[in-house]
Parts: structure tokens; sequence; C-alpha cells
């Protein structure tokens, strides 16, 4: 018995077969000239005018709004913020260590002095600085004091007695005792303008005590953590309730460690308008 192939194709098949090999060789053929000679493409064009003016006010808005600024109290900046706004190192140095002491500046003036940033930079920057509500009133103190030429020896404000508080007009028995207990409560005022912290106390009549009484003798005081310090012992400080030490832990364990003051600026209910004066008692 002859036997059969196993392929056998018929005139048809063979044809076909014939043309998918043709085909193949001219695509292939076809894909390597290509290849080998690819056609120029035009890289340039041109923009019309009116495209330009549209691109170059898109590429000013990202500028503009990259460089953003908002009121900061200068106080309290932090490394990145100071870089971002072109400070060197040994600048954000000497301001950190300045801060360590426990004093703060109060004006452009003292941050160039203390910083010696340039004029250009100062000029740049300083319109945004914010100062809190009690500097600006310890500075019209100072210049109501200097017209008036008020010859009278300044009294240590944390060795004052109730007896020498109430000699000033607006001071009675029961706000005399408010302030002694305030100021052993603080363990002696830091900075004079913890004297508008007293509850009662008008600020016209603490504008009329510093005339007469300041912090001379800074009392040397135990910071509190707040990175490290439980509920019980952030409640301990006066301007801290135990409800706002919860939030302040609350915020710590869920955010991570404060990094700067101004974060405590995001925990509820916090005293803003006052964190220059708690800042006094903390330390990161």
């Amino acid at each position: 018995m002859r036997k059969q192939p196993h392929f056998r194709f018929n005139k048809q098949e063979r044809s076909g077969i014939f043309f998918l090999l043709l085909i193949t060789i001219v695509f292939q053929v076809g894909y390597y000239y290509i290849k080998a000679n690819p056609s120029p493409r035009e890289t340039n064009f041109v923009l019309s005018v009116h495209e330009q003016s549209k691109i170059d006010s898109l590429i000013n808005y990202k500028s503009e709004a990259a460089v953003k600024m908002y009121p900061f109290n200068p106080n309290y900046l932090s490394d990145y913020k100071g870089y971002t706004l072109g400070l060197s190192t040994s600048q954000l140095d000497r301001l950190f260590a300045f801060r360590e002491e426990g004093k703060f500046v109060n004006s452009a003036k003292e941050f160039q002095a203390v910083t010696q940033v340039s004029d250009s930079l100062l000029n740049q920057i300083s319109p945004y600085f914010k100062f809190p509500d009690w500097v600006t009133k310890h500075q019209s103190i100072k210049k109501v004091a200097s017209k008036q030429k008020i010859a009278v020896k300044l009294r240590d404000l944390n060795a004052a007695t109730t007896e020498d508080l109430k000699s000033i007009y607006g001071i009675g028995e029961t706000l005399s005792e408010r302030i002694i207990k305030f100021r052993d409560r603080l363990g002696g005022f830091l900075v004079n303008e913890q004297l508008y912290d007293v509850y009662g106390l008008k600020p016209e009549v603490v504008e009329k005590a510093l005339l007469r009484f300041q912090v001379l003798e800074v009392p040397s005081i135990q910071k509190i953590n707040i990175n490290k310090a439980s509920v019980a012992e952030l409640s301990q400080l006066v301007y801290i309730g135990r409800s706002l030490a919860f939030d302040i832990v609350a915020y710590r364990d869920k955010n991570g460690a404060y990094q700067s003051f101004q974060e405590l600026g995001q925990v509820n209910k916090f005293p803003a308008e006052k964190l220059d004066r708690i800042a006094l008692y903390l330390s990161l």
C-alpha cells in the first residue's frame, strides 16, 4: 500500500501560501526601507502673539502662587519656613539661639539685629511680620512713658506686694490679691505682658501698672516638653486646662511629634492669641 504524505495541498492552497509569503516579504522590505530612510520631522513651530501671551500669563500666575505669603510671627520660624524665605542656616541659628534664651523679637528692626539679614531681604519679608497685640500695646506704653518723661523708678513686678499694687488707680483689694495669686501659679511673671492675662484686669489699668512695675528679674522655670508630657503634666500650666491638655496629646498621638509651637494652633480650641506666652513654658 502506498504511504500518503502528512501534508498535501491542492493548487488553490498553494497559491494562497505563495501570496502570503509574497506579502510578508513586501512588508519586511518596506519596514527596513523606512527604518533606513526616516522622513524628516518638523520640530520647530511658531506661536502667535496671542498664544504666547496666554502661556506667559500662566507662567506668571504659577510663579506668584508659588511664592504667595501669609502673615506670620517671625519668632516661630521653622527651618523649612526660613529656607523658603531665603534665610541662611547661620541666620536661622542666631534666631533659634536667641529664642532659646526665652527672648522675643518684637519688631522688624530687632529681627534684623538678631539674624543679621540684609536690608533687601528684610524689606521683602518684613511686611508679612505679624506680632501679637500685646507687643503693640507694650510699645505704646514705652512711647507714652517717653513722652511724659516719667521720673518714677521702676520696681520689679515679681516682688510687688498687694499694698504696692493697690497704689495703682483701678486696682483694689480683690484685683491685687488676684494678681499675686496668678503670679504664684505661674511661678513668677516671665514677661510684662502676662499681666494682661489676669482675669478682670482692664487693659488701661495694666498700662498704668506697667508704668510703675515691670519684670526686672526673670524667674527660672522648668519647661514642659510638649512631645513627651502627659495630660497631667500639661494641665499644670495655668494657660492649659485638662481638656486642652487632652486635645494637645491626642493631636500629637495622631500626627506625630510637634515640629514647631505654631503647630499648636491646629489643636482644637487652642488659644492662638496667647501662643507667645504659653510657648515660654514649653520646649520641643
